[in-house]
């Protein structure tokens, strides 16, 4: 089975749309690995995540403010001989994100990455009381680092 880079960002935004959560990993307070899934939004390079206002999240990002973001879709289990253990594969592509959190605190740049986060959950339009938007932590990940694989490919599908 191969794995191939994917380069192409209309592809690797389609891949990025398909998928219903990220995964991000952020560093607690001891220094240790914190994997959390999130809802998100993402629009020309940026990942825009969302949080209570305080919690253990919001202080592991304000402390390490780096983190990585990852989406996957497409898991089909393959496989090149059904007898061979070895030959079988997940066939899936991923998205790996690097970037810094800043968080938004602007009421009307909320009122923008609350649209762009509910786009895509839904076509409905949205409206947000005040408390909500006072309420709410928008987290803004630049995306430093990108890079994009396919995993499980046969030799005839590359």
């Amino acid at each position: 089975m191969k794995t191939i880079s994917i380069t192409d960002p209309a592809q690797i935004k389609k891949i990025i749309d398909k998928c219903p959560y990220c995964m991000v990993g952020l560093t607690d307070c001891e220094g240790n690995p914190y994997v959390v899934p999130m809802n998100f939004a993402y629009d020309n390079g940026v990942i825009y995540l969302h949080s209570g206002p305080e919690g253990s999240k919001v202080k592991m990002v304000t402390r390490h403010p780096q983190v990585c973001i990852t989406f996957c879709e497409g898991h089909e289990l393959v496989y090149m001989h059904k007898q061979v253990a070895c030959s079988y594969s997940m066939k899936s592509r991923s998205v790996i994100c690097r970037g810094k959190v800043r968080f938004i605190e602007d009421r009307e740049e909320k009122r923008r990455i609350l649209d762009l986060l509910m786009k895509q959950y839904t076509e409905n339009e949205c409206n947000y009381a005040e408390p909500a938007i006072r309420n709410v932590k928008l987290w803004e990940v630049k995306i430093d680092n990108m890079t994009c694989r396919s995993f499980g490919l046969r030799p005839s599908e590359i």
